[in-house]
């Protein structure tokens, strides 16, 4: 039969971070992120991980004003405190740590076929420019995704145009903080699901 695991406090819906849950089970996980996704809270943070749900329709999560709001996040960490879960306050936290401790960041973009991953990309590069400077090589970077989609992509039960390559993609930042250059690498994944070539 089924189990019956402790329910977290009503108080506790919707909270922006799992890992202050009363209770951290897999209903009490599952509930939350439905009870933020009903109320447009695509983003949930699990501790220092975000967890993007796929809204599968348009909300007014990217406009100027909402990158404005997190600007702030990335050059003081007291700030960023109180916005809510952001793929740009992970990248605004990630650009605050590269200026402060001088050392390379790593944002690693996972899930499903057709749960947004290129999608989260561009929005994270996107916001490095606005942070940054753009320098226009983030765009140069952007618009090679169709010439790589062109050779490796697939169309699957979930995604009409799902990769089948990972991608690696260093944005190289100068001494002025500017987005310098950039470098993608692929890797082609899934050879055994690509049947044919158009």
């Amino acid at each position: 039969g089924s189990r019956l695991v402790p329910a977290n406090p009503k108080l506790q819906e919707g909270i922006p971070d799992l890992t202050h849950l009363s209770y951290l089970n897999e209903p009490g996980i599952l509930y939350n992120l439905r009870y933020r996704y009903a109320h447009n809270d695509i983003y949930t943070f699990a501790g220092p991980v975000l967890i993007a749900l796929n809204p599968c329709k348009s909300l007014p999560l990217y406009t100027p004003e909402v990158a404005t709001a997190y600007k702030a996040g990335a050059r003081d960490a007291v700030g960023s405190g109180h916005l809510a879960p952001h793929i740009y306050l992970v990248a605004a936290t990630a650009f605050r740590k590269m200026l402060r401790e001088r050392t390379s960041q790593s944002l690693i973009v996972n899930g499903e076929s057709g749960a947004g991953k290129t999608e989260t990309t561009k929005k994270a590069m996107q916001y490095f420019a606005t942070l940054a400077g753009g320098t226009g090589v983030e765009d140069q970077v952007l618009e090679t995704n169709p010439i790589l989609e062109a050779f490796g992509n697939a169309k699957t039960l979930r995604n009409h145009n799902s990769s089948r390559f990972g991608k690696l993609i260093q944005i190289h930042f100068n001494q002025s903080h500017h987005i310098c250059g950039a470098c993608i690498k692929t890797y082609l994944l899934e050879k055994s699901r690509v049947v044919h070539q158009l």
